[in-house]
């Protein structure tokens, strides 16, 4: 993998395990999101896909905040402003959403902005008492990126409405009571470790499936739901891991 420069990522063993830490790594800046963050994200993406052996990928941040969204000094006021940034971001969320591995967001002080897409992109996210959540795109006068697409999902259309357009600032017990936050501890690295115990054997063809259908169940009907489910437990059942559980059940 290339030089990052606002990413630092490792792989430790962790619970039997090979864990994937991917570090917001621009503290300075508030972990804000800049080109150099999307293209090292980029690079983090291209080997997570294509070469690592990992299970878990975590997301977690150097200093106070998680991120403070975007940073704007990449747009200068005297210039029309190239919609295509938006795009590559958003590509980057979607691939990082998409990872053939489990991902978890360990979440402190301020995700804001992409910040929060960073984490509405996680399978799981483990915050502490002092973490908090906001979109204030819109009383910025732009969008919140494809978090118009994700938030509802997860805490209804009527909350979604109220976070986005009031750009109200949602607190982790809010979060855990609204079901956008799994796990509100002191010790990150503890609930961390619960965390990757209870998702138990990971499969990974078997999640990435998962976790597409479940995310189709929104916006597909039933009968084209029930094809796409066909076909995806159909290369589930022809993996190793359905073999093998075949094989145990037999055995027993």
């Amino acid at each position: 993998m290339k030089t990052l420069t606002n990413i630092r990522y490792e792989e430790v063993s962790l619970h039997d395990k090979l864990v994937a830490f991917v570090t917001l790594d621009r503290p300075q800046a508030g972990n804000r999101i800049d080109v150099r963050m999307v293209q090292d994200l980029a690079a983090v993406c291209d080997h997570l896909e294509d070469a690592s052996k990992a299970d878990v990928v975590v997301f977690r941040a150097e200093g106070p905040d998680f991120c403070q969204g975007m940073d704007f000094r990449a747009f200068a006021p005297d210039k029309p402003i190239d919609i295509h940034g938006f795009n590559k971001w958003e590509k980057i969320a979607a691939r990082l959403e998409r990872l053939p591995k489990v991902t978890v967001a360990l979440l402190d002080g301020l995700a804001a902005g992409g910040g929060f897409q960073l984490a509405l992109v996680a399978d799981q996210r483990i915050a502490t008492p002092g973490a908090h959540f906001q979109l204030p795109e819109v009383h910025m006068g732009f969008l919140p990126g494809m978090a118009t697409f994700r938030l509802a999902k997860y805490v209804g259309l009527g909350h979604a409405k109220r976070i986005m357009l009031c750009a109200e600032t949602v607190t982790a017990s809010r979060g855990l009571e609204l079901g956008l936050i799994d796990t509100v501890s002191e010790d990150l690295d503890a609930a961390l470790g619960d965390t990757i115990r209870a998702f138990g054997p990971i499969h990974n063809v078997t999640v990435q499936l998962c976790r597409r259908l479940l995310n189709e169940s929104f916006a597909v009907d039933f009968e084209n739901a029930i094809g796409h489910f066909l076909a995806a437990q159909h290369r589930a059942v022809t993996q190793t891991a359905f073999l093998e559980t075949l094989e145990r059940e037999h055995q027993d």
